[in-house]
């Protein structure tokens, strides 16, 4: 396995789990489709945690390849697509995912890492839901471009 990382695996878990549990301590919740839900438009006296944390993704990218972290940048567009049918596709997939987040009360890391934490039964079964939909997924993707399905 050439990305099998377990000490920089451990290391980012402990920063997730660390950072999720001390915005559960004071009543907040680290879901990003909720934090970035809470800007647009800002709630009074929500704004600067929300703000810092958008922010603090944002740096922590940036970041990222400066401490020696390796991007691995991957083809978007395998299927010979055009580039505003590529375009095109993204944004629907982004849509998809918004109302995914909105219907579902949550993203998965909302549900994943804090709700799973807290042992709700809503964000279990969600999370349940997102990892078969997502081995689905990948076994369907993969029949229909001739990779090996398994």
């Amino acid at each position: 396995m050439e990305n099998f990382t377990p000490i920089a695996s451990l290391i980012g878990g402990l920063i997730i789990g660390g950072s999720a549990t001390v915005l559960l301590l004071t009543g907040r919740m680290a879901g990003i489709s909720g934090i970035f839900a809470g800007l647009l438009p800002p709630k009074a006296g929500d704004w600067q945690w929300r703000s810092l944390f958008v922010v603090g993704l944002i740096i922590g990218a940036a970041l990222y390849p400066l401490l020696g972290g390796n991007i691995v940048f991957i083809d978007l567009n395998p299927y010979g697509l055009s580039e505003k049918a590529h375009l095109g596709l993204i944004a629907g997939a982004g849509l998809l995912v918004g109302f995914g987040t909105y219907i579902g009360s949550g993203c998965t890391s909302g549900h994943g890492v804090c709700g799973i934490g807290r042992l709700s039964a809503r964000s279990i079964v969600a999370t349940v839901t997102f990892m078969i939909v997502a081995v689905i997924t990948v076994f369907v993707m993969r029949l229909l471009t001739g990779e090996s399905a398994i």
